[in-house]
């Protein structure tokens, strides 16, 4: 008797660049790892930042998500695993950035992720444990990529930097997520919104934080991400903050958001 599969597939897109989208992917998929879920993220961004912040060589990428997406190659023979139990990463290459042109003129091209995802429950091992969250690591652009990743998804994490101008195209990537809804995944939601590079002598940080729990309510995660020396420094070692400093305040707070995650999935489930 087969069962409803676990695996809940959770995008992280915004498209403003340098708001800590792809070390939210890293340190959360981390995080979840850490405290016993098996993790995988999926690398969608043609610069493959969360590949290289894990440790994955660009040498040795011999398959990855663009192999995937135009066909020649399965979800499952793109993934490699990482330093951290638990938690794998299907890598990215430069080959993604003409991946649009290529797959554009296909009636499925929205899909194609989707498809991967479907192939991928469908031919687990047995002895293979299942992958209970997969992360997807968009570029930070609303273009087929990122398409790709809503239609493939449950839901959307959004990460904010905690700046003046975190509120500015939140409202498109809203309407994007809401077009996704209605035309390709009509199970699309927004997770949750991740406040990012706080900094508690700033006040206009604080005032930001403000802002958005205002306009967002309880979709904004209790759980903020402080500006934290060890968080930007982790990836040039090809770590994980939690495995370049488990103490650092940046580890700490990856790990509450972790589990702040899994409590909202609980309620998710349960409702």
């Amino acid at each position: 008797m087969s069962t409803a599969p676990r695996l809940r597939v959770l995008v992280i897109a915004n498209q403003k660049g340098g708001v800590g989208k792809t070390t939210t992917a890293i340190n959360l998929g981390t995080a979840l790892a850490a405290i016993g879920e098996q993790v995988l993220i999926v690398d969608l961004d043609p610069q493959g930042n969360a590949s290289t912040g894990l440790g994955i060589d660009r040498r040795s990428r011999s398959v990855s998500t663009y192999d995937v997406l135009i066909g020649e190659a399965s979800l499952r023979q793109a993934i490699m695993p990482t330093a951290v139990p638990r938690l794998f990463v299907a890598p990215s290459t430069l080959d993604l950035l003409g991946v649009e042109l290529e797959i554009s003129s296909h009636s499925d091209r929205a899909f194609k992720l989707r498809r991967a995802v479907s192939e991928l429950l469908a031919t687990e091992p047995a002895e293979h444990p299942s992958f209970t969250y997969m992360l997807v690591d968009c570029p930070p652009s609303l273009n087929l990529l990122t398409i790709n990743a809503f239609a493939a998804a449950n839901s959307v994490v959004v990460p904010m930097q905690c700046e003046f101008f975190a509120l500015e195209g939140l409202s498109q990537l809203l309407s994007t997520v809401e077009q996704v809804k209605q035309t390709l995944n009509p199970n699309l939601s927004i997770h949750g919104v991740v406040l990012t590079m706080y900094d508690p002598r700033n006040n206009l940080a604080a005032q930001v934080v403000a802002d958005v729990r205002q306009f967002m309510g309880d979709k904004v995660y209790e759980t903020v991400i402080p500006r934290n020396v060890r968080v930007s420094e982790a990836p040039s070692h090809g770590k994980p903050v939690l495995l370049y400093d488990l103490k650092c305040s940046g580890s700490q707070a990856y790990l509450k958001l972790a589990s702040e995650v899994i409590q909202r999935e609980h309620r998710l489930r349960a409702a």
